[in-house]
């Protein structure tokens, strides 16, 4: 029996849930660190416009890595169940047409933001003095360095779909270490001063580059042992599974982008308010973070294994990986909870040491904390559906979640009682949608029962 057998169908599942989530934890730590680096960086300068600019820019960033989730996460699922129903010969043609359709559908997307760039950036925020620098950065990273973003990231989705959660998180974590070195040698060293924006897109783009080349090389070495391929000869093959692959792949990019919105509309309520506060939130935002990510990575490390077993016929198996996944990530929730209720000062002052930000910062961030273990459990129903390729259930539970019940409740809270009720919207919007994504689960495992 080969590894990725043994790891999929043997071996205990908290054992083989480690083995595909650490790695995913890892490396979706490295990517929140690497998110933060730019503005980090650009923030030395002691320029807000640069800082502003950088974040408009990154929110079309986003939405490129939610439409690459498209063909990420939809082949990537796909697959495990392939590998599950022991249908090893339809891997080749799924893995080559969701690749080539990531880099089409990242060229079109680029093509579109050049094209139309003059109303995207002031669409977002961008005033006179924040559009050009949103451009630079958008050029360098979206429209340029999309391709090969966005093709490393579904090559990451394939391959932890096989079980090579290592090597796909390497990969990844590669493209995060490599920005944060090379974004000071672009700003600081190589270009000259006032090109600060620029040098950060410019080391983004190319640490993407070879997180890609690194991704091309590891297929190279398992040929023979992979059953992924990325011949252009098997795309038309590809092309018959288009339906299963977007069942899961539409749902994960709708949440992806609507989390985006979500965020956009949060941001302009909070600055209706005051700069301080705004600040205050995307400090808090950014400390939430942290579970979320934990979270995030225990079900992309689960959904393989979920998959491969949904497909396989093991369903106790496949429950057995959700409710140990489920457990995990809620129990790392509450540590991080009880972490951020006794030492909120001491968090939120690594973020900035500005008091009246700091007293602000404290308050919600003991408020917004308390979303954290729902956040994780209505994350944990989405991917479980999207293990089992439940398409319609999972599309209803993420557009639910961002688009029906968050950003309506934001303007609710907001009118009501003001910041502080915008804190709250995601502890009452994960709460609420919980129902749902519990009436979804037991729907779907009563017809598996049913079935069986």
């Amino acid at each position: 029996m080969d590894k990725k057998t043994e790891l999929f169908e043997r071996m205990p599942v908290p054992k083989a849930l480690a083995t595909l989530a650490i790695p995913t934890i890892i490396s979706q730590l490295i990517t929140m660190i690497y998110n933060l680096a730019d503005t980090y960086f650009i923030g030395l300068t002691g320029d807000p416009v640069k800082v502003a600019a950088s974040t408009l820019a990154f929110t079309i960033f986003f939405m490129l890595c939610g439409l690459s989730n498209l063909f990420g996460v939809g082949g990537g699922s796909h697959i495990s169940r392939l590998l599950g129903a022991k249908k090893e010969d339809e891997v080749k043609c799924v893995s080559s047409f969701s690749f080539y359709s990531t880099l089409a559908l990242t060229a079109l997307f680029g093509l579109f933001c050049y094209l139309f760039m003059d109303s995207i950036l002031p669409f977002l925020g961008a005033s006179d003095a924040t559009f050009g620098y949103a451009a630079e950065y958008t050029l360098w990273v979206v429209i340029i360095g999309g391709i090969p973003a966005t093709g490393a990231m579904c090559l990451s989705h394939l391959l932890r779909s096989e079980g090579y959660a290592s090597k796909a998180s390497f990969g990844l974590g590669l493209g995060g270490v490599l920005n944060i070195i090379l974004d000071p040698i672009f700003m600081y060293v190589l270009l000259p001063e006032g090109q600060e924006v620029r040098g950060a897109a410019m080391a983004t783009m190319l640490s993407n580059v070879i997180s890609l080349a690194y991704f091309l090389i590891v297929l190279a070495h398992l040929r023979g042992k992979t059953t992924l391929s990325l011949s252009p000869r098997y795309i038309g093959a590809g092309a018959r599974h288009t339906g299963k692959i977007l069942a899961t792949g539409v749902p994960s990019a709708a949440g992806a982008l609507l989390a985006s919105v979500s965020n956009m509309v949060l941001n302009q309520l909070s600055a209706a308010h005051s700069d301080i506060q705004l600040a205050a939130l995307g400090i808090v935002k950014k400390i939430d973070m942290l579970p979320l990510n934990v979270g995030m990575g225990l079900c992309q490390g689960m959904l393989p294994l979920a998959a491969y077993n949904y497909a396989s016929g093991d369903h106790r198996r496949m429950k057995k990986a959700m409710l140990s996944c489920g457990v995990a990530g809620v129990v790392f929730a509450l540590l991080c909870i009880l972490l951020f209720q006794l030492v909120p000062d001491f968090i939120v002052h690594l973020f900035i040491d500005e008091a009246v930000t700091v007293s602000y910062g404290v308050t919600y961030l003991r408020i917004a904390c308390l979303a954290t273990p729902l956040m994780i459990l209505n994350l944990l129903a989405t991917f479980s559906l999207q293990s089992m390729g439940k398409g319609p259930e999972s599309l209803v539970l993420s557009i639910s979640r961002q688009g029906f019940v968050n950003i309506p409740l934001q303007f609710l809270f907001n009118s009501l009682w003001g910041m502080t009720g915008l804190v709250f919207v995601q502890l009452a919007a994960d709460f609420i949608t919980l129902f749902l994504s519990l009436f979804l689960i037991l729907r779907v495992f009563h017809r598996i029962k049913n079935e069986n």
